[in-house]
């Protein structure tokens, strides 16, 4: 094992760089993508030179530390906006907007029916028929508040 260390060349990161974007394919997250593309950073600076396998190492782990700040710029870019902004959080689309008590708000809880859902929600108590407005969302509880006018 030593001596395979010992001889690290620049083929041995080329090999590591190829299995760390295997892995990348396999189990898509992007880490490993710019791991892999460390180990081919150090194969190509080994091809021009002759240094030792510590150095290399300590490269490697350089690139690696410094791919992810680059990691989380390219990343947080790659979020553009879609058509449904809700689509994972369907609470969240709830917020202000003004819905009618079914039945009413007692010891602060109740529930509120919404298209074919019945919501669990939370505040102050209301008779039922009154009008209330969702303040905000809590998992699956909608935060309600007496709705003006």
């Amino acid at each position: 094992m030593s001596t395979l260390v010992l001889s690290l060349g620049y083929w041995d990161w080329f090999i590591l760089g190829a299995i760390l974007l295997v892995l990348e394919i396999i189990a898509p997250g992007t880490f490993m993508l710019w791991l892999g593309l460390s180990a081919f950073l150090v194969g190509a600076i080994s091809l021009v030179i002759d240094w030792s396998w510590q150095v290399q190492l300590v490269t490697f782990a350089a690139f690696s530390v410094a791919a992810i700040p680059l990691w989380r710029r390219v990343g947080g870019r790659s979020r553009s906006p879609t058509d449904q902004p809700f689509l994972n959080r369907r609470a969240d689309a709830f917020i202000g907007r003004v819905f009618t008590l079914e039945k009413p708000i007692v010891n602060g809880n109740g529930t509120v029916g919404v298209g074919d859902t019945i919501w669990r929600v939370t505040g102050p108590d209301c008779p039922a028929g009154s009008r209330i407005k969702v303040a905000a969302v809590d998992g699956a509880t909608l935060k309600v508040e007496p709705a003006a006018g």
